[in-house]
């Protein structure tokens, strides 16, 4: 079963330094993009992430330090990718939690203002635990039959997770062939930014999701409360949620002057 697409849907897969999204770095990035015709490109890149690579995830994905010394930055790479994914859709296997989020965090980082959430988003790991609760390779497995070879090698998963959505379409009758319906079906919830600290309520209005001011409306604490926005700003979080909470706190703003 091939996908119906009403524009293209870029799958891709990162393996990184580490599962940090707002500090740790992308070392090798691949992205299968798929036609609404069928026709599909294929772009693979390891990546030098100015950083060292910690061992105990080099012994998961195999990609030490010297292989990347002499590759391009992701902040080279950045306007490559942004060609390949900005008139796309995207998929990954756990890409809504980790991939996406940390894509997010390197195109800012590169200076790319790309809003990522205009781009509808399949989490083909999500319709797996909906479904069947288990891993990648036993997705492969159990969906196409096959062994999943190269596990944690970007273009190896990326291939197989664009295998295995197919194959879950034409085992589930329930699951539309349609991005969008795939996208609301592979969604935890929604959330204003990648990571998760800021959420919506039952009014479609921005609220913290984390700490002293869980569930206040961001707006309200930013205004009564100048200080926090400050110290979010400055601390450990990934760029894209500062990104929102600046653009909140600038809506509020213009509100008042107008």
């Amino acid at each position: 079963m091939e996908l119906k697409l009403h524009k293209p849907i870029c799958f891709f897969d990162l393996e990184t330094t580490g599962i940090n999204v707002a500090t740790d770095r992308i070392v090798e990035i691949s992205i299968l993009k798929v036609y609404p015709n069928g026709n599909k490109e294929s772009h693979t890149w390891r990546v030098n992430p100015e950083m060292p690579i910690p061992a105990n995830v080099i012994a998961i994905h195999g990609i030490t330090d010297e292989m990347v010394a002499n590759e391009p930055t992701f902040k080279e790479l950045a306007p490559k990718v942004q060609e390949l994914i900005k008139d796309s859709d995207l998929g990954g296997f756990n890409s809504n939690r980790f991939d996406i989020p940390l894509l997010a965090e390197e195109l800012l980082r590169a200076n790319i203002d790309f809003d990522l959430k205009k781009n509808l988003s399949v989490d083909v790991q999500i319709i797996f635990h909906k479904k069947e609760k288990r891993s990648l390779e036993a997705a492969y497995k159990f969906y196409c039959g096959k062994e999943l070879k190269n596990a944690h090698s970007a273009e190896a998963d990326t291939i197989a997770t664009y295998e295995v959505l197919k194959a879950q379409l034409k085992k589930y009758e329930d699951l539309e062939n349609d991005i969008s319906f795939l996208s609301d079906f592979s969604s935890h919830k929604s959330f204003a930014d990648f990571a998760g600290f800021i959420s919506y309520n039952d009014k479609h209005k921005e609220v913290f999701s984390f700490g002293k001011h869980k569930g206040k409306l961001v707006e309200d604490v930013l205004e009564e409360e100048p200080g926090y926005f400050g110290w979010l700003l400055n601390a450990d979080f990934p760029r894209y949620t500062k990104k929102v909470l600046t653009r909140i706190k600038l809506q509020k703003l213009n509100t008042k002057l107008e």
